[in-house]
């Protein structure tokens, strides 16, 4: 951080429902203080890593560093919990910086609709006919006709999460690649999806979008019934979390493609 030690941050607390990150949130913040987002220095998230994601859509708009504690049942994104010398745990804390993804794409009601994911846009069917997507890269058809449950756009910050779930590849944190994973391919059967530069644009378009609906997901945010998508890196926002030295994202993800 740069900020000087005789300098006291100020922080935003957020925390999720759970009884145990309310109650922690309400003890940190008789000790330290709450400021308003507007003139926080950091957020620090209460919860598991859907708090974490929410902490970093809300930093969005002024660039806010985000340190997390875990209350959750994974907590990959977070560190641990503690109530003591907080203020000279963020300053010795250490950066990760993340790009989002931005998905841009319209209903078949013909409205349009944008979103920023920090983990992945995925595309799930809606009932039960399997969805048929139709995959380009970069203007170029790759494959015709995907028949899934499913498919993924992830970044390396999320290839541990939904991406990881669907056997799609655990991506170092400074590697340049998207992961393009399917979710429960059919056909074709072999297909196990593809790394992608992360500079490159994908457009997802369904096949029979009325008789397959298909919804895009952008993390937590659900667009129903869309006819395609598009997906690329948005070099706009960079992203910070906040992690403990000596466990930095990178180290995390790098531990994740060991675990048996």
């Amino acid at each position: 951080m740069t900020s000087s030690p005789e300098t006291t941050l100020k922080l935003t607390f957020i925390a999720s429902p759970r009884p145990a990150a309310q109650a922690a949130c309400e003890a940190l913040t008789a000790r330290y203080g709450q400021t308003g987002l507007d003139e926080a220095d950091m957020i620090v998230a209460l919860g598991g890593d859907g708090t974490m994601l929410d902490a970093l859509h809300l930093s969005m708009k002024r660039s806010l560093p985000v340190f997390g504690m875990n209350f959750g049942s994974v907590g990959f994104l977070m560190n641990d919990f503690a109530e003591d010398d907080l203020q000279s745990r963020l300053r010795a804390a250490e950066p990760a910086h993340i790009h989002p993804l931005k998905a841009r794409g319209e209903r078949i009601d013909g409205h349009s609709f944008e979103a920023l994911a920090i983990n992945e846009v995925s595309l799930l069917r809606e009932k039960r006919h399997t969805a048929k997507i139709r995959i380009s890269v970069d203007g170029r058809v790759r494959l015709e006709e995907l028949a899934a449950d499913g498919v993924m756009v992830a970044t390396p910050a999320g290839s541990t999460a939904y991406n990881a779930s669907a056997h799609g590849p655990i991506l170092p944190l400074s590697s340049s690649v998207l992961a393009l994973t399917p979710i429960s391919a059919f056909r074709p059967r072999r297909w196990r999806g593809a790394l992608i530069g992360n500079d490159s644009r994908v457009r997802f378009d369904v096949i029979d979008p009325e008789l397959r609906p298909v919804s895009a997901v952008a993390d937590s945010r659900e667009f129903r019934e869309i006819a395609w998508v598009e997906i690329e890196t948005d070099r706009d926002h960079t992203l910070t979390m906040l992690f403990d030295p000596g466990r930095p994202l990178g180290e995390r993800i790098l531990i994740e493609q060991f675990q048996t």
